[in-house]
């Protein structure tokens, strides 16, 4: 039986003759799926073969050839800057400048003025300085990069004061104080993991400190028994013992959230206003812009680290800059509302409950009667390591489903196109509409009709 089934596969060749496209890449997906119904006879999954089994798992496997690796996902999770899912959108403004520099020439290090060689920066320098007040910016491929440059630059060889309580890990594993290393600087911890007082730092000032650190905890809060020093009096001990003073902000504000009913969050603004020398943060995050690490403050700090060789291999491109300098115009125009993150974090509540009860009904009658389906109140994050502790209220669909796994169903809607990424909580399927677009909504439902019907099949 096995080997009569073998028999009936047909050879690549002979399928590709029967194929408007004959590209390589048509032909390595037909021999996949051809590999592929082999498998599925010798492992008994198949007990026969005909002319719509071959061409299904050939037409499948030319589809799944035809994708991007990276492609578009709808964002059902409720976390507005995720990290997986590539952080912070871009609006359609912003892409339309990106694609205007993109495929064509552009003035990336060309001044228009004089003619001559251009810096890449001063595209973006003088938008920043006017909204942070600093007084000159460099801007490099993250902000983890921007750390080690910073570090490298100012701090080769010295040692550098910070708080235990602030020696952070992020995603990726990436640590302070292994990027310490790596820069050359002297890890200099000082107080204990819940309290930091001013003395401590002076204490451990001596003829090799080179800089005093200042890390904003953005992704987490230590709470309770706990103290640390501001960066106004850790300005003051810098300026008393002639040391400069560098925080790493992470996740990086312009707009004062607290205007959106959260809690206050310190912004660039804050920072430098507080005297602090060099300032470095996110750009991908609440600036809601392209993956960069930027760093500002004093001329003359930031002229040294302009000059250290790190900066070169951590310089951005002209797609990074793009997308920079056309948020920023948003934030200086105060159109914020143009800015995703910002619209989502804005959004009215009865607006997002509105979108779910439109995509409910769009499902509801179309399911098949094992499942269950329901619009929950419930709480969404901001994502990217900002705001650890706040939520913002939110609206869900609820999909559970009698005698199957809701985690399969999820599966399933990952497998659709474009793929669906939702959440699991106690056993059910949060579909979170905070972070779901309008215009996503007829092919999201498109989309859990597709996977209703193939889970049910099963």
């Amino acid at each position: 039986m096995e080997k009569e089934l073998l028999r009936k596969i047909p050879s690549v060749d002979k399928v590709l003759k029967m194929l408007p496209d004959s590209s390589k890449e048509t032909k390595d997906a037909v021999r996949k799926g051809l590999n592929n119904l082999r498998k599925a006879i010798l492992e008994n999954h198949l007990s026969e073969i005909n002319d719509e089994i071959i061409r299904e798992f050939i037409i499948k496997e030319i589809e799944k050839s035809k994708r991007f690796n990276l492609r578009k996902v709808i964002n059902a999770t409720g976390v507005i800057i995720h990290t997986n899912l590539g952080r912070a959108p871009i609006s359609n403004e912003v892409a339309e400048h990106l694609k205007e520099i993109i495929t064509g020439y552009s003035n990336l290090e060309l001044n228009l003025e004089t003619g001559k060689r251009g810096i890449r920066y001063q595209n973006v320098k003088e938008l920043l300085k006017e909204l942070t007040h600093a007084e000159d910016v460099c801007v490099v491929n993250n902000n983890a990069a921007a750390v080690l440059l910073v570090l490298s630059a100012l701090a080769a060889g010295k040692e550098v004061i910070v708080s235990r309580g602030e020696l952070i890990e992020i995603g990726g594993s990436f640590r302070i104080p292994d990027v310490m290393k790596q820069s050359g600087a002297i890890l200099k911890e000082v107080g204990t993991t819940n309290k930091t007082h001013l003395k401590d730092y002076e204490e451990a000032i001596c003829e090799n400190t080179g800089l005093l650190l200042k890390v904003h905890t953005s992704n987490y809060r230590v709470l309770g028994f706990t103290e640390s020093v501001d960066s106004k009096h850790l300005v003051k001990l810098g300026k008393k013992y002639g040391l400069p003073v560098y925080e790493d902000l992470g996740s990086g504000s312009l707009v004062d959230v607290r205007h959106y009913g959260l809690s206050y969050e310190p912004t660039v603004q804050d920072v430098i206003k507080s005297g602090v020398d060099i300032v470095s943060f996110s750009g991908d995050k609440l600036l809601g812009s392209a993956q960069a690490g930027i760093i500002i403050g004093k001329r003359e700090l930031i002229e040294k680290i302009k000059r250290h060789p790190l900066n070169r291999a951590l310089r951005i491109d002209k797609m990074t800059l793009a997308v920079l300098e056309a948020t920023l115009r948003l934030y200086k125009n105060e159109e914020y509302q143009k800015i995703p993150v910002w619209r989502m974090i804005s959004e009215p509540e009865n607006s997002v409950r509105a979108r779910a009860y439109k995509l409910y009904k769009l499902i509801k009658g179309k399911l098949p009667s094992t499942f269950s389906v329901s619009v929950n109140r419930e709480e969404a994050e901001i994502g990217g390591g900002a705001l650890p502790l706040e939520t913002l209220p939110t609206f869900v669909v609820e999909i559970s489903i009698k005698d199957k796994n809701e985690e399969e169903f999820h599966e399933l809607l990952r497998k659709e196109e474009p793929p669906v990424i939702g959440r699991l909580k106690n056993g059910k399927l949060f579909l979170d509409m905070r972070t779901v677009k309008e215009e996503e909504l007829d092919i999201l439902s498109e989309s859990i009709l597709s996977a209703a019907k193939k889970i049910i099949n099963e």
